[in-house]
């Protein structure tokens, strides 16, 4: 069996599809569907059961786990909004369950790999290598999986299985539509195109012209075929940059989207007063320590991983189905 938290999400589901093109389909879903669109992402997917998230901790927690056949844990599950400011239900919801979860891992020899962040690089004033001088936050959100990361980077020399953190930069791609604000600009893009010929780009900031602040965005496909290498290949443990090693700007990923589309032009609109201060400008991933722990499945460009993704959106509303 293999367990994906946040199974029901984003780059959750994703993995999920991913391990059946593999052709795994013992599988445990872990998430909360609360009141969100996210079920409409497991309609397409193959997995053996689903478990709510609280229902699975209480379970694993009693030992009801402890004795089954477990190849593998993808804990991608946590709240990723970065508008939270409850920093309790942040620390209990990211932190805390995900050391019980490292734990269990841990005594059990079980694979471990977790998503991490590029939110915790903070503003990115030093760059964005993996490391303490590099890292910060600028919400709490980023400080939830920050402290995490320092919590594993203590664990990691101790450990006698497979623990990997890989910081997600700005990841986009088909399953995204539940997440409403928080989903990508792609998704954003494509939606403001169905109803009108404009798409709306956040002004300058920061020293930043209109649009052309910039970002490592990631197709969510990439993500997976990073995760699927470090288990398939068993590659060593550590904490890695998850992203494709170039920084694109906002106006990039609008200009992909209209070329795809053949349709539209670009809106600029005032930065919003509330994420002054809390908005990172830039972020580029530092692929060598990715690269040196044996990674060779590289990343697509913005513009074929667009194309790839307007195609879903087209075709399917960004969701997959059984064949």
């Amino acid at each position: 069996m293999i367990i994906v938290t946040g199974g029901a999400g984003f780059i959750g589901s994703n993995l999920v599809k991913g391990l059946n093109d593999k052709g795994a389909q013992d599988i445990l879903i872990v998430d909360n569907l609360g009141q969100s669109e996210k079920f409409r992402n497991l309609v397409g997917l193959r997995y053996n059961d689903y478990q709510y998230k609280q229902d699975f901790i209480e379970n694993l927690t009693a030992g009801c786990f402890d004795n089954q056949p477990i190849e593998a844990i993808f804990h991608e599950g946590a709240c990723s909004d970065t508008m939270e400011y409850d920093a309790n239900y942040m620390m209990k919801n990211n932190y805390e369950y995900s050391k019980k979860l490292l734990h269990f891992a841990l005594k059990r020899r079980i694979p471990f790999f977790y998503a991490s962040s590029a939110s915790t690089y903070g503003s990115g004033t030093n760059g964005f290598t993996e490391g303490d001088h590099y890292e910060g936050a600028l919400n709490v959100y980023a400080f939830s999986k920050l402290i995490f990361d320092r919590y594993v980077r203590q664990i990691l020399p101790s450990a006698t299985s497979q623990v990997v953190g890989l910081r997600y930069f700005n990841v986009f791609g088909p399953q995204e539509n539940h997440k409403g604000k928080m989903a990508s600009t792609a998704l954003h893009f494509y939606n403001q195109l169905k109803i009108g010929d404009k798409v709306q780009l956040f002004s300058g900031c920061d020293g930043y012209g209109n649009g052309e602040q910039k970002r490592d965005f990631v197709y969510v496909k990439d993500v997976v075929k990073v995760n699927l290498e470090f288990f398939e290949r068993q590659l060593p443990s550590g904490i890695y940059n998850c992203g494709t090693g170039t920084a694109r700007t906002f106006n990039d990923m609008a200009n992909a989207v209209i070329a795809q589309k053949k349709k539209g032009e670009i809106e600029y609109i005032p930065f919003p007063e509330v994420l002054k201060g809390k908005y990172q400008s830039y972020t580029q991933a530092d692929l060598k320590n990715l690269l040196a722990a044996g990674y060779t499945g590289g990343f697509r460009s913005l513009e074929e991983a667009v194309a790839d993704y307007i195609n879903h959106l087209d075709e399917s509303a960004g969701y997959y189905s059984l064949c």
